[in-house]
This record gives C-alpha cells, sequence and structure tokens, in this order.
C-alpha cells in the first residue's frame, strides 16, 4: 500500500492551500464571481500544516485563483479544484486517484486560514495562505 503522504503530498499542500473551504460557500457563491476576482484573484504560497497523522509535518505550495476558481500553480500530478467566493469562504478539494483531502475556510484579500483533512480522516490540520506579487 501505498503511504498517503507518497500519493497526496502535494496535493495536501495546494489544498491546504486554499491552498480552501465552505461552511458559508453557498451564500458566498450567490455574490457575483466579479466581485470575488478583483479581491482574491492572483498567485498565493499556501502553508499546509498537519497536526494529526502521519503526513509530513508540513507543505508550502504555489496556489493560483483566477475568477474564484482555485488551480495549483506548479507542475503535479494531482487535481485541484475549488472556488472562492466573493465573501472570503473558500472550499478546494485535492485528489490523486482514490485519495483526496478537502479544506475549508477564509480568505481577505492579502491572507487566508482554514482547516483541511484528507476523507479518509488519516490526517488533518490547518493551512495559511499570502498573497504574492
Amino acid at each position: 500500500m501505498i503511504r498517503f503522504t507518497q500519493t497526496i503530498r502535494p496535493a495536501a499542500a495546494a489544498l491546504a492551500a486554499l491552498a480552501i473551504l465552505a461552511a458559508s460557500a453557498a451564500p458566498a457563491f450567490a455574490a457575483p464571481i466579479a466581485a470575488s476576482k478583483a479581491s482574491f484573484d492572483g498567485n498565493w504560497s499556501v502553508l499546509i500544516m498537519t497536526q494529526k497523522g502521519t503526513c509530513d509535518r508540513a507543505y508550502r505550495y504555489p496556489v493560483r485563483i483566477a475568477n474564484g476558481s482555485v488551480g495549483y500553480a506548479g507542475e503535479a500530478s494531482f487535481n485541484v479544484s475549488g472556488r472562492v467566493g466573493a465573501n472570503g469562504a473558500v472550499t478546494v478539494t485535492v485528489s490523486r486517484g482514490s485519495q483526496s483531502a478537502t479544506g475549508t475556510g477564509r480568505m481577505s484579500s492579502s491572507d487566508g486560514t482554514g482547516r483541511w483533512a484528507t476523507s479518509g480522516g488519516e490526517c488533518s490540520g490547518s493551512w495559511s495562505a499570502e498573497r504574492r506579487s
């Protein structure tokens, strides 16, 4: 069996990266995407920290938001999908094969924070993001 850290490590980071989340995602998406774009579009650096499980302790990854859509800004063999609402609520899923992790949280125009967990509960933790120029 392949360890989680070997297959999802970059994904978890990118995910937590937005890097990212949604108890209030539904109301956030009701707002115009243009507002989201103006506030959140651009390059971000996401730090993912593991607080439970055997995943690597921390990861840092580049993330790009375009028109409110979250994606990985590097080269990787995993999928990153998510949205940032106009109010900053973010939800992101990172997957590779049958493994995945989901992150939720809140963004501001300069930074963001939230929580992430693997789909099977093997690992979980927090993430933070900061805007890059």
